[in-house]
């Protein structure tokens, strides 16, 4: 899809990788982006950076009748061509964890995807086109050792992605999905706790380093042009992916041996 002349909603674009997403939606020519964070500063913030053709606005992507009211308003204005699924966080925890701290991930990482589908998907199909990018993890493909509600609730967002980009592209809705490993974001910067120095050393997403977001970005819109669902800014993930599909019990075995490894350099780096 052409991003010239189109009204883009960006979630998540108090910082990281939605500010970044943003600010290129702009270059490209959008006529208007529309961005959004729960943090009123941060998003005000990334609005003031880019200029005139960005908006910002609180949004609570866990809210669905927020996201509904949204894109209904926007319908004034000819309606959202793109809309960009990005907000997320992280949490370090499994089974110590309590369901609500599950619940939230999903919320967030899911069930936000399945709102913003729900509410522009039938819009798109009317006009003859739209466009979805959600942002999932290579956690998705893969897995996040450290936060099972965050593995879990990326693979749900592939998962669903999927099942999007099966049943209505041929109704002329893109769909991709970003899976990165280790991007400059405050998801990054927070993954490990204050006890742990972070270093490609002990975290498990920073291993083939560690992009930044204005990179991840471009390769985004790249894929949005080209309307190609997987975006792996990590190439090594392909490798990775392939190589869990050719063997799934070895895989699980290796993810063992790695997780070892990871504990074995954070007990040397505090």
């Amino acid at each position: 899809m052409e991003i010239k002349n189109k009204l883009v909603v960006v979630t998540g674009a108090g910082s990281g990788i939605g500010r970044a997403l943003a600010q290129k939606f702009v270059e490209s020519g959008a006529r208007k982006v529309i961005c959004t964070d729960l943090n009123k500063a941060s998003v005000a913030e990334t609005a003031a950076l880019i200029g005139q053709t960005a908006i910002g606005e609180v949004l609570d992507v866990s809210d669905q009748p927020a996201i509904e009211l949204l894109v209904s308003r926007l319908e004034e204005e000819g309606g959202v061509d793109i809309f960009v699924s990005n907000a997320g966080y992280g949490q370090r925890g499994g089974l110590d964890l309590n369901i609500d701290d599950w619940k939230k991930m999903m919320d967030v990482h899911t069930w936000a995807h399945l709102y913003a589908a729900q509410a522009v998907v039938p819009k798109m199909i009317a006009r003859g086109e739209g466009y979805l990018l959600n942002t999932a993890s290579a956690a998705g493909l893969l897995t996040q050792m450290d936060s099972g509600p965050y593995a879990v609730s990326k693979h749900a967002a592939v998962a669903l992605a999927e099942w999007l980009a099966i049943n209505y592209r041929d109704k002329g809705v893109g769909v991709s999905v970003l899976c990165p490993q280790a991007v400059r974001t405050n998801i990054l910067a927070n993954s490990d706790g204050p006890a742990v120095k972070r270093t490609t050393n002990s975290n498990q997403a920073a291993q083939d380093g560690v992009l930044e977001a204005e990179e991840v970005a471009e390769e985004c819109l790249e894929a949005i042009r080209k309307e190609q669902f997987l975006v792996l800014p990590h190439k090594e993930v392909a490798t990775y992916f392939e190589r869990k599909a050719n063997d799934y019990d070895r895989w699980l075995q290796g993810m063992r041996r790695f997780k070892e490894k990871l504990k074995s350099a954070r007990r040397g780096e505090t």
